[in-house]
């Protein structure tokens, strides 16, 4: 096995870059690293890391990521397996924990912080104070993860305040989640010990937050794809920063990771050392990851750069072993295990119909490509038969979401935005609590949809006017993770992108703004298994409206 490199060392700790030789140790490590007056021409750089992820977005197990995240020279990853505990609780934790150890790639675990997110939505598990303080301690967790239950923190909920007081007691890092937060409230957030945030809607709210002394999180990711205009603090606060992909879709990991912020930044005059300052040295630090940051002694943790336009690695090693050449994973691929909670029954066409009420608006979910947000609209319904019924000729289609934990009637409203022009898709992945939701232009299309993925026990699936399913996705564990390699999930994964825009949805990512549709924690309005919620006012809205007197 090759155990000396040549090339030019770029250095993250002394931010200097020199020709160099490394010597690697026959335990893994870096022996030496000794000047090269000729290097080869080739760069080292430390392996990068995602600083906050949720595996399941990926569709894939720890194993199956890993394979797919190192080819893009990411060696590590923070991951919150929040949406694995909304459905199967302490034991998803647990398991994903178990999973992680069937790949050596560096895994920092955080431990959900709300589950559910709120008490407006029916999650199939809670973590309550005494399970996080139980989980805060098990092996592979570093970090308390998101803390999205805001008001919570600000009203000192007693059963928020003891999850964070266990996480403090431990020393461990607190992420937050806290979109749109300024002012005095955002300092008496960040006071009771969260350090890091990755929900900025603006570039001054971002600034505030480092300011008063959260790590700012640069995201891109398959719905949230704001991170060019953040690029500039990352200049101004090179220690406050750190790079995420928060959810990445099997598709999007396989073309790009961390390495398409890293070769951004880069375009945009961001130096090398800064742009690892974020990509690598904040966060191993502030997790206290084990992984090396190219030091004598360090884990032998780095990858082989021909060039920094896309960051693309030519090799990357792990503990001293190759686990990527020419974009060709080496790591094991891991033995998947399926456990699920999922007992919704099939669903049938009067389930889907709104009774229309006389001279009455609707209020309905306004879409907006590549964010999270949403807005809240009042719209002149179209009725037929004395039922609302969904208008793609006014872009203005039907939401579903159907518990799929206990029997219980849908959630029927309507979203605008989306796009489709007919036919229906469906998803087990709804965050956080992932119920079933569909997003459609005829009732009949819903249903096909909704039944295919129920007859799976989890995926997402497409179905056209006429109830035929054009393809759909298996997701055995949880109703959110595949038990197929990364290759096989995106190629099916990317057949149903492909066929949700050819039923007329122009989203960049169809599926992955469907699953957000359903998260009541990010304004303005959503549709959660209870109905029609207001992120604003924090509290459920019904469908029918009065309109004001003119």
């Amino acid at each position: 096995m090759k155990t000396t490199f040549s090339g030019t060392l770029v250095d993250p700790i002394q931010k200097m870059s020199y020709g160099a030789r490394l010597t690697l140790s026959e335990h893994g490590t870096i022996a030496s690293i000794t000047p090269d007056d000729s290097p080869d021409p080739v760069y080292l750089l430390p392996g990068f890391v995602d600083a906050h992820v949720h595996i399941e977005s990926s569709m894939l197990t720890p194993a199956a990521f890993a394979r797919a995240a190192v080819v893009h020279g990411t060696l590590a990853a923070v991951v919150d397996p929040h949406e694995i505990a909304n459905v199967l609780g302490e034991a998803g934790v647990e398991l994903m924990l178990r999973l992680a150890r069937q790949t050596p790639f560096v895994f920092g675990f955080g431990v959900p912080s709300c589950v559910p997110a709120t008490p407006f939505e029916t999650a199939g598990a809670e973590l309550g104070p005494e399970a996080v303080a139980r989980l805060l301690k098990l092996p592979g967790v570093t970090h308390l993860a998101e803390l999205m239950n805001v008001p919570g923190v600000l009203h000192k909920d007693p059963g928020v305040l003891a999850k964070l007081a266990a996480a403090r007691a431990l020393r461990l890092p607190i992420d937050g989640h806290a979109p749109g937060l300024t002012g005095a409230d955002l300092q008496a957030y960040a006071d009771e010990g969260i350090t890091t945030d990755h929900e900025s809607l603006t570039f001054e709210e971002a600034r505030e937050k480092i300011k008063a002394g959260l790590k700012l999180q640069i995201r891109y990711g398959s719905a949230a794809r704001q991170f060019e205009s953040f690029i500039p603090l990352l200049a101004r606060y090179p220690d406050m920063c750190m790079f995420c992909s928060d959810d990445k879709h099997p598709d999007d990991l396989l073309r790009d990771h961390i390495n398409f912020i890293a070769a951004t930044a880069y375009k945009k005059g961001i130096s090398l050392q800064t742009i690892l300052q974020a990509a690598c040295v904040n966060p191993v630090h502030h997790y206290r990851l084990p992984l090396g940051l190219l030091q004598v002694g360090d884990p032998a943790d780095f990858m082989l750069l021909d060039d920094f336009q896309t960051f693309k690695p030519r090799e990357v090693w792990l503990r001293g072993h190759c686990v990527a050449r020419d974009g060709v994973a080496l790591l094991p691929p891991g033995e998947p295990v399926v456990q699920n909670h999922f007992a919704a029954a099939p669903i049938q066409v009067e389930a889907l119909r709104i009774p229309a009420q006389a001279g009455k608006q609707v209020r309905a979910i306004g879409v907006r490509d590549g964010q999270l947000i949403t807005g809240h609209l009042l719209e002149q319904p179209t009725v037929r038969d004395g039922f609302v019924v969904a208008d793609p000729d006014r872009d203005l289609i039907k939401l579903v979401v159907y518990n799929r934990y206990t029997p219980a009637p849908p959630a029927i409203a309507l979203v605008k935005g989306f796009g489709l022009r007919r036919g229906a898709i469906a998803s087990s992945v709804a965050h956080d609590s992932h119920h079933i939701i569909a997003a459609g232009a005829t009732d009949e299309a819903l249903v096909a949809a909704i039944n295919e993925v129920i007859m799976r026990q989890g995926g997402l699936a497409v179905a056209d006017n006429n109830r035929k399913i054009l393809t759909s996705l298996a997701l055995p564990l949880a109703g959110l993770i595949s038990t197929e390699p990364a290759e096989v999930v995106a190629r099916i994964y990317s057949d149903c992108d492909r066929l949700a825009k050819i039923l007329g949805s122009a989203l960049t990512a169809p599926f992955m703004t469907l699953s957000f549709l359903a998260l009541p924690v990010i304004p303005s309005l959503k549709l959660t298994d209870k109905g029609l919620f207001d992120g604003e006012t924090f509290q459920h809205v019904p469908l029918f409206v009065t309109p004001a007197p003119t």
